[in-house]
C-alpha cells in the first residue's frame, strides 16, 4: 500500500489540496499539526543522508548563490511585475513575503518522489531558510507602512528544532548503525515520507477557501496571480541551472516554487498582511502540479533519448 501511494504521490499531492478546500474546517484544524509533520519529515529524509556530504553542500558558494536567487532576485521581479500591473500594497506585501520565504522542509522528500537524489535540494532548503530573515526585513522595510519586528527568538528555536536537531541526530544513527542496515530501513522509511507531505496542501488550502467563500471574483484573480508566481518561480531555477545540466535544474526549478511559509508566518505575523494567508492557499495547487510537470518532461526526455 505504502509503495502505491508513494509511486502516485505527485497526483495525490494535488488530491489532498482539493480535498482540504472541499473541507475548509478539516483542513484548519490540521493546521497546528503541521509542525510536528515537518520535523518528522526532516528526520526521516535526513536520516538517508551523509551529513558531512551536506555540510559541505551547504558550505559550497553555489548554495549561498541559489539562496540569493530563491529569495532576492525572485523578490526583484515580482516586485517589478507588481508594481507594473498596479497591485495594491497588501498584495505587494503578500507576495514579496513568500518571494523572501525559504524553500519548504518537505521540499528534499518530494525531490526523492521524482526520481533525484535529495542532497543539493536539503542544501538548497537550508541556505534558503537562513537567508530568509534578512530578505523578509528588507522587504518589509521597503513596503510596510508601519512599525514592525520580527520574531527571531522563534526562528532560532525552529532552526534547531528543524534544521540542526535532525543533521546532529543523523549523524549519531549513520556513526552507530552498519549502512547496509540504515539503507534498507530508510528505503522503507522514504515510502512514508511522501504520504506525509500530503497534510501540507490539505492543510493550507483552507485558509484559500474562506476567500472564495467571501470574494469569488478575487479568489479567482488571487489563484491566477499564485499560478504566475509559481511559474516565475520555477522557470527562474530552471534557467539558472539548465547549464548545469537537466538534472539540476529540475531540482533547482522544484526547490525554488516549494516555500516555508508557515515559518515566514510565524517569525513576522501579523505584519505580513490579509492576503498573505489566501495567498498561500492559493498557491499549494500550483506549487504541487510542479512534480507532475517534471515527471513529465523527464519521461519526454526519456522518449527523445530511446527514440534517437
Amino acid at each position: 500500500m505504502l509503495s502505491l501511494l508513494s509511486k502516485h504521490s505527485s497526483i495525490l499531492l494535488i488530491v489532498a489540496g482539493f480535498v482540504g478546500f472541499a473541507f475548509p474546517d478539516l483542513s484548519s484544524s490540521a493546521l497546528p499539526f503541521l509542525p510536528y509533520i515537518l520535523f518528522t519529515l526532516m528526520l526521516f529524509t535526513l536520516i538517508g543522508i551523509d551529513q558531512r556530504a551536506l555540510v559541505k553542500a551547504i558550505i559550497d558558494p553555489s548554495a549561498w548563490v541559489y539562496a540569493f536567487v530563491h529569495c532576492g532576485l525572485t523578490t526583484i521581479v515580482v516586485s517589478i511585475f507588481g508594481i507594473g500591473f498596479g497591485a495594491s500594497t497588501e498584495l505587494l506585501m503578500a507576495a514579496t513575503a513568500v518571494c523572501a520565504t525559504g524553500t519548504l522542509f518537505a521540499t528534499p522528500a518530494i525531490v526523492r518522489s521524482v526520481g533525484f537524489e535529495p542532497l543539493k535540494a536539503m542544501a538548497f532548503t537550508i541556505t534558503s531558510t537562513l537567508m530568509m530573515p534578512v530578505a523578509l526585513y528588507i522587504n518589509l522595510t521597503m513596503l510596510s507602512t508601519d512599525e514592525f519586528s520580527l520574531d527571531l527568538q522563534d526562528y532560532c528555536l525552529r532552526l534547531s528544532i528543524f534544521i540542526f536537531g535532525p543533521m546532529l541526530f543523523s549523524y549519531t544513527i549513520h556513526k552507530l548503525v552498519p549502512e547496509h542496515r540504515l539503507s534498507r530501513i530508510h528505503g522503507k522509511l522514504a515510502q512514508f515520507t511522501i504520504i506525509l507531505v500530503f497534510s501540507f496542501p490539505f492543510g493550507l488550502t483552507g485558509q484559500y477557501r474562506w476567500l472564495w467563500d467571501s470574494d469569488r471574483s478575487f479568489a479567482i484573480t488571487m489563484l491566477f496571480i499564485a499560478f504566475a508566481i509559481c511559474i516565475l518561480f520555477f522557470v527562474i531555477g530552471l534557467a539558472f541551472y539548465w547549464r548545469k545540466g537537466r538534472s539540476e535544474a529540475y531540482v533547482a526549478a522544484i526547490t525554488s516554487g516549494n516555500r516555508n511559509v508557515l515559518l515566514t508566518y510565524s517569525v513576522a505575523g501579523a505584519f505580513l498582511g490579509p492576503l498573505y494567508l489566501p495567498l498561500i492557499g492559493a498557491l499549494q495547487l500550483p506549487i504541487y502540479m510542479q512534480p507532475v510537470l517534471v515527471k513529465f518532461f523527464l519521461r519526454r526526455d526519456r522518449k527523445s533519448t530511446a527514440k534517437a
